[in-house]
């Protein structure tokens, strides 16, 4: 574990020069990708000199207890070696999860996909139910969240809706979200008082960037149409929204948010992009899915993740088996202990596969 974090300790002070080097700063994609590398080593590099520090007093306070004469010095050193040692492995075992390779996308922002499924009008409320726990999220996790497209269900919520998150380690935390939601309530449409079971599907997406995903504008067909919100009504009266079909794939692609025409483009473009790119990783996925079995699933829109059970105020996490019963505040955006301990799982489970590989 040193000899990687002496490794690491040289690369950051390489990068650290490498970037206020003149034709790296005009060099804008080579700054932004050292930059990254930079700002990622760092945190690794502050935590080693930390573990440094605290292993060099606890020496110390063993020479002391060894060698000092002093009665009361020697307590004192004692005392101060009880409250260091404590620390030593919980500081280890963060370094070692630190030195678990990291997916690359996880430092990406998403695209956030949210429908209604099985359950007709209360499927689509409780999307919007969904959409609410992770605008709430983001707001916690001071993220920014930007509407992309959406169509409205009859009686509330979406049938759909797509937005765009933009932050820190946005899909490395949202990632686990992938999957089939599952409730458990009496619907506001419910006469009879029974309890109902609806749906709604996530698709966590990692925006891809134009390195990641070569697009020919030849392949895009571009309409334009009159935005519309709710009721139909007009929002404005320019040909603002776009709609672009991807002709290869068939994939089909709008936005209606901005009342820019251009603003509207490009966020599409970035949905198409990022959803090629999702079908570009999923083969991947499916290819080394035969060489390990992860217990917090493929990330596949079809599996059922999660159920929100309204009468019993609980929450249960089928791929870890974690159930709380608190509903209240995880649809308040209470999401953190299901990511913490999924996050958890995946990596005791990368580095049962680096210890076996």
């Amino acid at each position: 574990m040193f000899d990687q974090l002496e490794a690491i300790r040289e690369r950051f002070d390489e990068v650290a020069q490498q970037i206020v080097q003149p034709e790296v700063v005009s060099d804008q994609k080579r700054f932004m990708k050292l930059s990254k590398e930079y700002k990622d080593l760092e945190k690794i590099v502050n935590q080693y000199q930390a573990y440094k520090q605290l292993l060099t007093e606890i020496d110390n306070a063993k020479q002391i207890i060894a060698t000092e004469k002093d009665e009361d010095f020697r307590e004192l050193a004692k005392a101060e070696l009880d409250e260091l040692l404590p620390r030593r492995e919980p500081m280890e075992e963060v370094l070692k999860e630190m030195l678990i390779p990291k997916d690359p996308n996880d430092s990406k922002n998403v695209i956030l996909e949210i429908r209604g499924g099985t359950g007709g009008d209360e499927a689509a409320i409780f999307a919007g139910d969904l959409f609410r726990m992770y605008q709430r999220f983001c707001e916690k996790m001071g993220w920014r969240m930007s509407l992309v497209d959406y169509t409205e269900g009859t009686s509330g919520g979406y049938k759909e809706i797509i937005t765009e998150v933009e932050g820190e380690d946005v899909y490395g935390k949202l990632k686990f979200e992938s999957g089939v939601h599952r409730v458990q309530r009496v619907p506001a449409t419910e006469t009879q008082g029974r309890i109902h079971t609806s749906a709604a599907s996530v698709a966590v997406l990692p925006e891809a960037e134009e390195v990641d995903v070569e697009l020919n504008m030849n392949d895009i067909r571009k309409d334009t149409f009159c935005s519309s919100g709710a009721g139909g009504q007009s929002v404005n009266t320019t040909y603002s929204a776009v709609r672009l079909t991807h002709i290869p794939t068939g994939l089909v692609v709008q936005c209606q948010d901005e009342r820019s025409q251009l603003k509207n483009f490009d966020k599409a473009l970035t949905v198409l992009r990022s959803r090629l790119y999702e079908i570009e990783l999923q083969k991947h996925n499916d290819a080394i899915a035969s060489q390990r079995k992860t217990m917090v699933g493929s990330g596949d829109r079809s599996d059922k993740i999660r159920t929100y059970n309204y009468p019993q105020s609980r929450v249960t996490d089928h791929r870890i088996g974690l159930t709380v019963y608190n509903l209240p505040a995880v649809m308040d955006g209470g999401i953190s202990e299901f990511i913490e301990q999924l996050r958890i799982t995946e990596n005791a489970e990368r580095l049962k596969e680096g210890a076996t590989a």
